[in-house]
């Protein structure tokens, strides 16, 4: 890195007797830095405050049904915080990604609240306002315009694109590696600046803090085109040591990107799901994602948690998507008239640079963008804008336009921070997250199946007739509704077997099953082979249950289902150490599961080790305090050790919970009737 040059030194004139001491000058530095520094501070807590009270109403949200099950609630890496298990958190990726400080920040949060979403969200939130602050200080010591720092800030935290990050905790990973990725462009502003005693220093703390953005998503690889653009906006010199500077980075940029393709290949999310498009239909379509980040960032309305790709009508995209790369080179094209102007070139290439991996060219997963997507991307956007209202309040600017213009900056964030609310309030629960996506994204069939399968766990949790019809019939008409959308979408085919299996129609869902089977989805095969074997266990054909519950594991391995319910089948089939061993599989992978926990201590009850039944049903009644088959089972082993007061208590407790498989006869010789 090039080294600014001092100044030559000239001799010094003689110093007046009354001229003031070098402490004394010292001194002074110092009185009039400290007021600056407060002064920076309170305003980096004025924009902490105005970004909580619009998020604020995060903390009220629940998990939901997307990928909120595999990061956290199912997630057997969160729940042990052990030596062994932190090496298994910083060498396992979870759904294709690998992104170990996120999983370790849920495992934290686990540790205190287990599956008590409220934690989740906090911290969540607090990570987007640290973002935020750092945002602020980044742009101002980048700057040196307060106004140009306080304006991007206030874009960055109170923008609704952003929600996705926030109140969705499956996108925790974006807030996280966002907060460090900031921290690593203001480090590295410091070492630019630094002596060359303390430039060591800096650097250091700038790897450290790339590091640690990939460690929570592999998305920061373009941190080192980020650091040559602020390079350029220094003026500092493209010379050997400026490169060589960046070689260290570049080079852990590279094995992140290369691991993250791994992963990513290895679940499956290299795929547009069932559709197919050539080279010139994804430059297309890459095009229209541009133009349409671009448009959301000045007007965020309509905003999706899910942008399916558009359909292909005779074979063929619609021809207006070609119109969007023109539209896209247009405006690329206009930076040329702009290269002398180096922020606008370093806001728009700060942009295009963490933009351009998203555009979906190579594609990953379903959707053809993603607000999340816009997390740091757009800080080079709200860069501009701040640089251009502060331009004002500069010497020989217009202060009075200045001040209208304020003005409005401070009514269009009033805008996006209601509209931010909403957003969060949209995302409030997995109903309506999806009602939301399905009145925006009329054609997502994945809204109609989430959804679906939503109203499938209420029908399946309901005791109550009337209730149970409602959701059997919703849940029925939207996964059939995501069936149409989408034929070869194999999640809703396989979601109406479950629900046509919990209503006891078994002819029915074992022909869906076999549809599900059919459309060769490995995580689809895994839970149409697991219905199956249920109801093959229930026909009393053990040796096809057996089969196909061997065939539900092969495919899914961690599965604390399938395990569960093969422990119920080797138990049926009278073999209770091999049905000890499935329950404490099921246990290990997700120790949130109550039904493992019940059903073992049923059998320790029947083999009479009362006490370790006792104990299992306890770590049941602690994850399903309102289920009164638990306190019903409780009762019999309460019973066996001498406890009749307590074992009535049980039953009592079961009949108040609403169960009503109780034994007459049990209960009247409980009772001495």
């Amino acid at each position: 890195m090039a080294k600014k040059q001092n100044k030559p030194q000239t001799a010094s004139p003689a110093v007046p007797k009354k001229a003031p001491q070098p402490a004394a000058a010292a001194k002074s530095d110092r009185t009039t830095a400290m007021p600056a520094a407060r002064m920076h501070l309170l305003i980096a807590a004025g924009i902490a405050l105005i970004t909580w009270f619009f998020y604020r109403v995060c903390l009220n949200n629940q998990l939901t049904n997307w990928d909120d099950p595999g990061y956290i609630r199912d997630n057997a890496l969160i729940k042990d915080l052990s030596a062994e298990n932190l090496k298994r958190i910083f060498s396992t990726a979870v759904m294709g990604n690998y992104h170990p400080l996120t999983i370790l920040s849920y495992a934290i949060e686990y540790s205190y609240v287990r599956l008590e979403p409220w934690l989740y969200h906090l911290d969540s939130v607090l990570f987007h306002i640290i973002a935020t602050v750092l945002t602020y200080f980044f742009v101002q010591k980048l700057t040196g315009r307060t106004i140009a720092a306080a304006v991007a800030a206030l874009l960055f935290g109170l923008h609704p694109m952003h929600v996705e990050s926030v109140a969705w905790l499956a996108g925790r990973k974006d807030v996280i590696y966002g907060s460090f990725y900031i921290a690593a462009c203001l480090a590295y502003v410091y070492y630019l600046r630094a002596d060359a005693a303390k430039r060591t220093k800096w650097y250091v703390i700038v790897v450290l803090l790339f590091l640690c953005s990939l460690l929570a998503k592999p998305v920061a690889v373009t941190l080192p085109v980020v650091l040559l653009l602020i390079d350029y906006f220094e003026k500092q010199k493209l010379d050997k040591g400026a490169i060589v500077s960046k070689l260290p980075l570049l080079l852990i940029s590279i094995a992140f990107g290369i691991k993250s393709m791994m992963d990513q290949k290895q679940f499956g999310s290299l795929t547009t799901e069932n559709l197919a498009f050539d080279t010139i239909e994804r430059i297309a379509l890459g095009g229209y994602a541009f133009i349409t980040y671009l448009w959301k960032a000045v007007l965020p309305v309509g905003l999706s948690n899910f942008y399916p790709y558009p359909p292909k009508d005779g074979g063929h995209i619609a021809s207006a998507y070609y119109l969007y790369p023109l539209a896209a080179a247009a405006i690329l094209a206009c930076l040329w008239i702009f290269r002398k102007n180096k922020v606008i070139i370093f806001g728009s290439l700060f942009f295009l640079a963490n933009i351009a991996l998203l555009l979906q060219i190579l594609p990953v997963g379903g959707a053809i963008l993603a607000d999340r997507y816009s997390y740091i991307p757009y800080l080079g956007l709200f860069f501009m804008a701040g640089w251009g209202v502060s331009t004002f309040f500069e010497p020989g600017g217009n202060k009075q336009i200045g001040k209208l213009l304020a003005g409005g900056v401070g009514a269009y964030c009033l805008f996006l921070g209601v509209l931010t609310t909403e957003r969060c309030n949209a995302w409030y629960d997995t109903a309506s997250l999806w009602r939301d996506e399905i009145e925006k994204q009329p054609t997502a069939a994945n809204a109609f199946n989430n959804l679906g399968f939503e109203y499938f766990n209420k029908f399946n949790e309901s005791v109550n007739d009337q209730e149970r019809k409602v959701y059997f019939d919703s849940a029925n008409y939207l996964l059939n509704r995501a069936i149409q959308l989408d034929p070869k979408f194999a999640n809703p085919m396989v979601s109406l077997g479950e629900l046509h299996r919990a209503a006891n129609k078994f002819n029915e869902a074992r022909a869906y099953y076999y549809k599900g089977l059919a459309l060769h989805d490995k995580e689809g095969s895994a839970n149409a082979y697991l219905g199956l074997a249920i109801i093959y266990a229930i026909a009393h054909a053990t040796d096809s249950s057996v089969i196909c519950f061997r065939n539900a594991i092969g495919y899914k391995y961690h599965f604390p289902e399938a395990h569960s319910n093969l422990g119920n089948l080797f138990d049926m089939l009278g073999k209770p150490d091999s049905a000890l061993k499935e329950y404490g599989i099921a246990i290990e992978q997700n120790p949130d599961m109550y039904a493992p926990y019940l059903n073992r201590g049923r059998l320790f009850g029947r083999m009479k080790r009362c006490d370790e039944g006792m104990r299992d049903f306890e770590a049941a009644l602690s994850l399903r305090p309102d289920m009164g088959e638990i306190y019903y089972a409780r009762s019999q082993c309460n019973l066996q050790k001498g406890n009749r007061q307590a074992a009535i208590a049980d039953v009592q407790k079961a009949i108040s919970l609403g169960y009503r498989q109780i034994d007459p006869a049990y209960q009247a010789m409980l009772e001495g009737r």
